[in-house]
Order: C-alpha cells, then structure tokens, then sequence
C-alpha cells in the first residue's frame, strides 16, 4: 500500500493517466511481446494498487500479468523484490516467483507500462483458526526469515513512523479529507498514538530490521494442495520480524494469543523469535490503519477506487476511524500479547 511518488500527490502525469485507462488490448499486447500466444481470454483479479490479470495462453497454462503503477517503486526497487522472491523460491520456500523472459530479466516495458509475468495458480484461502494452517505457516516464515536476514533492501525503505504514521495523517490533514468538525480530534488523537508508538519503538530500539514480506495478510497466503503458497511480495521492505506475523492473528486476546502459539510453534523449529518484538504488536496495527486510510486518500482520483471503496470518504467513515484509532489508543496501553516459547 505505500506510494512512493516522484510528483506531487495532485499531480497526474501522461503515464498515470494512460495506466488508468489501461486496454485489454494493451495488456495481450504486451504478454504477446514476450513470446506468449494468447488465447484472448482476460480477467481482472483482485488488485487496486497495480493492474493485475489472469491472461489465456494457447496450449498452455494461463499466466498472471501484473502491470505496475507508475512513480510508485523505482525499476531498482522492483528488481530487488523480484530478487528477494528468487532467493526465497530458491530455497524451496513456497513463494509465487515472477517468470523470466527471452532473455533472463523479469521486469519487462511494453511501451509506457512495466509489468511482470507470473505463473498462475488454484487454492484457496487458509484456515487461520486452524492449529495445522498456522503451525505450517510459521514454519515457511521462519524458514523466509532466515533467508531475508543475510542482507537487507538498498532501495526499498524501512517501516517507518515517520511514513506509515505522521506522512499519512499530514496528508490526509493538509488534503482536506477530513471533515471540518471532525479535525480537532483526529490532529489530536493522532498526535497522542504517534507519542505512544514512538515510545514502543524507544523500547524495542534493539530489535533487527530485516527483509520482509512485509504485507502478508491472508489474502496474500494461497492455501494449494501442497500447502501454503506466499503471494504477492510488492510491499517488501525492512523491518522487524513481527510485522510478517501480527496481521496473520485478529479478534479477541484470548483468540489471538492461542493462534500467536500455534504460528510460534511451527516458527521455532527453524528460527528463534524474540519475544521483545510483541511489544511492537499493536503500534504495527495502529500505523497500518493510519496508513491504509492515507493510502486510499492518495489514490481517490484514479477511477477504480470510488468504485471498490464507495464507503470511503464520507463523514460516517471518518467518524469510524476515529473511534477505530481511539480503540487502537486502549489497546496500546493493555500489555502485550503472552507467548511462553
């Protein structure tokens, strides 16, 4: 979810507008450019930050086109990701690792648009209440991590206050989308959060940074007949281990503290956990609300965003996040989750 723009947040240039209105025949087109005999069928996935497309090939199996979003990643930041996910899958860890081309490069130019081709694949969610499901999850993570410690991102950046906290509450005060009556107490519960988060990151000031996934959701875990598969790595960057475990654990204490030793059962066996990074937990959480909320902000004039997201941005939702950040303030001042590793 992180913009990394070089122009202005109300600034369009020719590329962002023709990535908007990107054609299926641009999109056959340039898989086409690579070798791939299309079979004209195209679907749109569940994608908001770039384009992405399940794309029909001739006597073959289908492939996944992502096309990128233009001033977000820098071709550098791009390469190094796709990197990351080639060491990762080299390892045998489970991870959905971007095709070749003729010659070799991942990263390929059609014209204004960069993109990338992955290898198409069936499964479904996982079962995150299932002990099997998490313990197996936790496995592959560890076995990631160890793997994402021997060197960490040069041109991705580390997870933030600064960028997931006080950038996204700048913008969405100096942008006007908060409502009128309504800024008061959003600039002054996001100053008080922002106190308390730099004050848990005081505390875990010894924790490493490493490389991570760094968005790993379920909706980013595909559950196949093998197992789990790790999807998606665009939002890679540095940062403490824990980021690639809390988003994977929700509801109440009680539910998220069994779930947490069932993730931690299967990561011990490959990797150490140090268990300082909970403290980390509900900061994490609360940057990402502020973040996310940023994000939609930042994204409102492309077209597809009213779309998916006709609730945002209205006085109600504003009035949501508030409580939601208020919530996020309790929870800040409860200790941290328990795990007896």
């Amino acid at each position: 979810m992180t913009a990394h723009n070089s122009l202005p947040a109300n600034q369009v240039d020719a590329h962002t507008l023709a990535y908007r209105e990107l054609k299926p025949e641009q999109i056959l087109s340039a898989v086409e450019s690579l070798g791939m005999d299309c079979d004209g069928r195209l679907l749109a996935l569940n994608s908001y930050e770039n384009r992405v497309y399940r794309v029909g090939i001739e006597e073959r199996a289908p492939v996944v086109a992502k096309f990128y979003r233009p001033h977000r990643w820098s071709d550098a930041a791009i390469n190094e990701e796709h990197e990351f996910t080639r060491e990762l899958a080299e390892q045998e860890i489970p991870v959905a690792a971007p095709l070749p081309g003729p010659e070799g490069q991942t990263l390929h130019w059609y014209r204004q648009f960069r993109f990338a081709i992955y290898p198409c694949y069936g499964g479904r969610a996982p079962e995150l209440d299932d002990s099997a499901h998490l313990e197996q999850l936790g496995r592959y993570l560890a076995r990631l991590h160890n793997v994402a410690a021997q060197k960490t991102f040069v041109h991705r950046p580390t997870l933030s206050v600064k960028e997931f906290g006080e950038d996204a509450c700048h913008f969405l005060l100096e942008h006007d989308f908060i409502p009128s009556d309504l800024q008061v107490a959003y600039r002054t519960l996001a100053e008080d959060l922002l106190i308390r988060i730099r004050r848990r990151c005081a505390e875990t000031e010894s924790v490493e940074a490493i490389r991570l996934h760094g968005d790993l959701h379920a909706g980013n875990v595909l559950w196949t007949e093998s197992g789990a598969l790790i999807l998606d790595l665009d939002d890679a960057r540095n940062g403490p281990v824990v980021q690639d475990l809390w988003m994977l654990l929700s509801g109440e204490r009680e539910y998220q503290t069994a779930r947490l030793a069932d993730l931690l059962s299967g990561y011990e066996q490959f990797r150490r956990f140090d268990p300082l990074e909970l403290l980390q937990v509900e900061a994490l959480r609360t940057l990402r609300l502020m973040h996310y909320y940023a994000w939609l902000a930042r994204r409102w004039k492309d077209p597809a965003f009213p779309q998916a997201f006709p609730w945002f941005n209205s006085h109600r939702c504003w009035e949501e996040h508030i409580l939601t950040l208020r919530e996020q303030a309790a929870a800040l001042d409860e200790p941290p989750l328990e795990w007896r590793g």
